[in-house]
């Protein structure tokens, strides 16, 4: 598909599928971070992808979650972002260290939070 539109690139081709409201695997659809819920369904459908995965497929995921989550480095240097992107990157941080734990993770850090 990318081919056939190009120059338009994946994350562009994400974008304008999701606004079109067409249904995509956790992988196309990405992480969303316009808030701690999408972030959080994204992230445990990223979760359960990544456990059934190959070992090449889990690299992909992992490199998926590090740019998103790089991304929301990035945003939190504004001042009005910063509490909320630096609440996603421990998230993202969180999965990464443990994709299997972070399901548990993310419910205990809801109550506390």
């Amino acid at each position: 598909m990318l081919a056939d539109l190009a120059p338009i690139d994946a994350q562009q081709l994400r974008r304008a599928l999701r606004e079109w409201g067409k249904p995509l695997s956790p992988f196309v659809e990405g992480v969303r971070q316009s808030t701690l819920e999408e972030l959080e369904r994204t992230l445990l459908a990223l979760a359960t992808e990544y456990d059934g995965a190959d070992a090449e497929r889990r690299r992909s995921i992992r490199a998926l979650v590090i740019t998103a989550r790089d991304h929301a480095r990035l945003a939190a240097r504004r001042v009005k972002a910063a509490p909320a992107k630096n609440e996603m990157v421990l998230w993202m941080n969180t999965w990464l260290d443990n994709p299997g734990a972070f399901p548990l993770w993310v419910s205990l850090r809801k109550r506390t939070g």
